[in-house]
Formats: structure tokens, sequence, C-alpha cells
């Protein structure tokens, strides 16, 4: 057949591709992958530092709305 093997490095490429075209989509895969397991290290390392940091900022808001409503 006519398939062309892929070096890691062409892989790779077009997962970086993938990424600057749509950053929203690495954030839900790392929630996906990492809150099936139900480890937290797994989920921010999965999503990168600006995922983990618009995690941390979701809970910080959502802490606040909480004390404002129940607290």
């Amino acid at each position: 057949m006519g398939f062309k093997k892929e070096s890691p490095e062409t892989r790779e490429h077009l997962r970086q591709e993938e990424v600057k075209k749509n950053p929203a989509g690495s954030l839900r895969d790392g929630l996906d992958r990492g809150m099936g397991l139900g480890n937290l290290t797994d989920v921010a390392g999965d999503m990168g530092w600006k995922g983990t940091g618009l995690f941390i900022l979701v809970l910080f808001g959502g802490y606040i709305i909480y004390q404002l409503f129940f607290g």
C-alpha cells in the first residue's frame, strides 16, 4: 500500500499546529483525560500552564461567588 511512515517529529509538529489552531480543545482534552483518573496532578500536567491557570481562576471565582451567596 502507499502508506508513509510518520516520524515522531512530524507527529509532534502536527500536534503543535492543532494546539495553535484550537487552544480550548487542548484544555478540554486535559480535563477529560485527567478527571477520569481522579488525579489532579495529571490534570494540571496535561493542560499546560495556561489551562492550569484558567482552572485555578475558575475555582477561585467559584469560591468567591459561593461566599457572596452562602457565606
